[in-house]
């Protein structure tokens, strides 16, 4: 947006702010009692409203502005007699008197009790000061009984005294005198039409001496920043609009002091630009907290914390919905709401929200729990429950997993924060586990024999932790003797896993088949023929090794010495010498080796 379409809009808005509403206007029919012209005889109830100071003072400069100055002289403390003779003239010069003298803003109580004010009697309310020249009164209300009405608030009979004296200071020193009469006699919405054409001429001088303000403020900080901060830390352009918008209409207020509006115009002026203060602070404070967070964002993820970005995210949205409640509440309670009826029902309905949404809640704050654990993050592989997947979002609501099958699956966060989570992404190795049988008929050193050599081969690979390997006979079973395998697989990707697994699978077929024994399946099966048995050239072979180690007493059990081991680590290259992948991973065998 160019900075003449800028002007623009705060024009308006100014304009907009400027102008008081009418006293019979939408807000003066929502916010102030209205006070009819042939009230109604009610036992009990009055029906000019009288019943807290606020209905007695907003329904007397509503009745004295439209000019019913009858019915406005029923608000003040005065006897019948005097009230007829002498009521009229009264209300209109104590009207004069609170639209040019009175000083502060006026807020009267809402409560049939009133206010309780210190060094007051609890039947009297002091409202403000009205000054003119050397003459001072204080606006005061009275509590009195009234036997059609009951307790009723009036404007008390000292303040009625005072009012003939400040009434003569006010004529004495009247700006209208210096002014051509029609705009004078004239009047607009009870307020004469020279106080509405000076409080237009107010707002394009008060969105310029703003402006002045901003750029007189601007060269300075802008120089401080470019030489003391960091460069980009701080927008100072993407808050130029909202602290116009402030202060052109401070500077309004402060201009319009010298206007002397009156009192009922004034309140509602007063409102306006109270209510666009809090417009222009609570837009400030959005986009310094906009940028602050979205900061923190960005320096979370450069560092890969996804979670704590996604996090900020969302305390982004929570604040930003935080400070916006709180403007309406400030606005509903400038403009006269009772904000602890406001708040308790706003409570209930939060309570009844709650339940209705319990599962949505949950949901939220499962997914809050999971972001701020960082137990998962996107592209992580994991096992929820017996579902296997990549994890693709995590969002406030759930969790949205690929599964192997290449299906979208969504968990609810509530959910993951409750189940079992396995992060598989997050191995830093990967455990082969195996048990095969041998032939029920092989020999117990043929056994050994056997068992030593697996154990060499762990030994020997490069991609096995050698802390990790454990070979052992586990049972004698009916038709077959079980062995079994462990060991850790030095890798983090399941992909090179398989293919070591493969690789250690197929030397110990090999080993096996070499030996003169060989595996034991579980099924059963009739030859007609005769039984070969076991290869006697390559059993006594094994036999004589085995014999061998015993007479030198280097029998490999229940395991090798340290120094075999440490002789035998990384004597079998993998992958294989013939393995077209051998020359890309020479170098990472040879870095796994020095690791281990």
């Amino acid at each position: 947006m160019s900075t003449f379409s800028k002007a623009i809009v705060l024009l308006i808005v100014g304009l907009a702010v400027s102008l008081p509403l009418p006293a019979q206007g939408a807000l003066g029919q929502m916010l102030q009692p209205k006070a009819p012209a042939n009230p109604p005889a009610k036992t009990g109830i009055d029906a000019l409203g009288r019943e807290t100071p606020y209905g007695t003072v907003f329904g007397f400069l509503e009745a004295a502005n439209s000019g019913s100055y009858s019915i406005a002289a029923q608000y003040l403390q005065m006897s019948p007699a005097r009230r007829q003779a002498q009521g009229d003239a009264l209300a209109m010069k104590l009207n004069i008197a609170m639209n040019r003298a009175f000083e502060g803003s006026l807020r009267p109580s809402r409560q049939p009790e009133g206010t309780p004010q210190e060094d007051v009697p609890s039947d009297r309310q002091k409202l403000g000061t009205m000054v003119s020249g050397g003459t001072e009164a204080d606006l005061e209300l009275v509590r009195v009984s009234d036997p059609n009405a009951g307790r009723i608030w009036l404007i008390s009979s000292d303040t009625l005294s005072k009012i003939p004296e400040l009434y003569d200071q006010i004529e004495a020193r009247q700006v209208e005198t210096q002014l051509p009469s029609w705009v004078v006699k004239h009047q607009l919405a009870g307020m004469p039409l020279w106080q509405w054409l000076a409080l237009l001429l107010l707002t394009p001088v008060a969105a310029a001496v703003g402006w002045l303000l901003l750029v007189v403020l601007e060269i300075p900080l802008l120089w401080w920043m470019k030489k003391k901060v960091q460069p980009g830390l701080w927008q100072w352009r993407s808050v130029s609009g909202p602290e116009w918008l402030l202060a052109g209409t401070i500077v309004h207020r402060i201009l319009s002091k010298y206007l002397s509006l009156p009192l009922l115009q004034r309140h509602y002026y007063l409102q306006v630009t109270a209510v666009a203060l809090v417009i222009g602070a609570n837009w400030i404070l959005w986009r310094v907290i906009r940028w602050f967070l979205r900061r923190v964002r960005n320096r979370a993820l450069a560092h890969g914390h996804g979670g704590t970005g996604s996090l900020m995210l969302l305390g982004e949205r929570l604040i930003k919905a935080a400070v916006f409640l709180m403007a309406v509440f400030f606005i509903l309670g400038i403009l006269g709401f009772n904000m602890s009826t406001a708040l308790a029902g706003l409570g209930i309905g939060g309570l009844a929200i709650g339940f209705g949404a319990q599962k949505t809640i949950e949901n939220l704050f499962g997914g809050v729990s999971v972001l701020g654990d960082e137990v998962i993050r996107v592209g992580d592989v994991c096992r929820f429950g017996d579902r296997t997947g990549t994890v693709e979002d995590i969002g406030l609501r759930s969790t949205r997993v690929r599964t192997e099958e290449r299906t979208l699956l969504a968990i609810p966060n509530g959910t993951v924060a409750t189940i079992n989570v396995e992060n598989l992404s997050r191995r830093d190795k990967i455990l082969f586990k195996t048990v095969f049988g041998l032939r029920s008929e092989t020999t117990h050193d043929h056994l050994r024999y056997v068992l030593s050599e697996i154990r060499r081969i762990l030994y020997s690979h490069s991609k096995i932790e050698t802390k990790s390997v454990r070979v052992r006979l586990t049972e004698l079973a009916a038709s077959s003797i079980n062995v079994e395998l462990v060991s850790y697989v030095l890798t983090q990707d399941f992909n090179e896993f398989a293919a070591v697994r493969e690789d250690l699978l197929l030397r110990i077929m090999h080993l096996v088949e070499d030996s003169g024994t060989g595996f034991a399946f579980p099924s059963q099966t009739l030859y007609l023929g005769r039984d070969k048995g076991l290869e006697k050239e390559k059993t006594d072979a094994v036999l004589k090794k085995v014999a061998q180690w015993r007479d030198s007493k280097q029998l490999p059990f229940p395991d090798f010495t340290d120094d075999n081991i440490s002789s035998f680590r990384g004597s079998i290259e993998y992958p294989q010498p013939e393995s077209a992948l051998r020359d890309q991973s020479h170098e990472t065998g040879k870095n796994s080796r020095k690791d281990d």
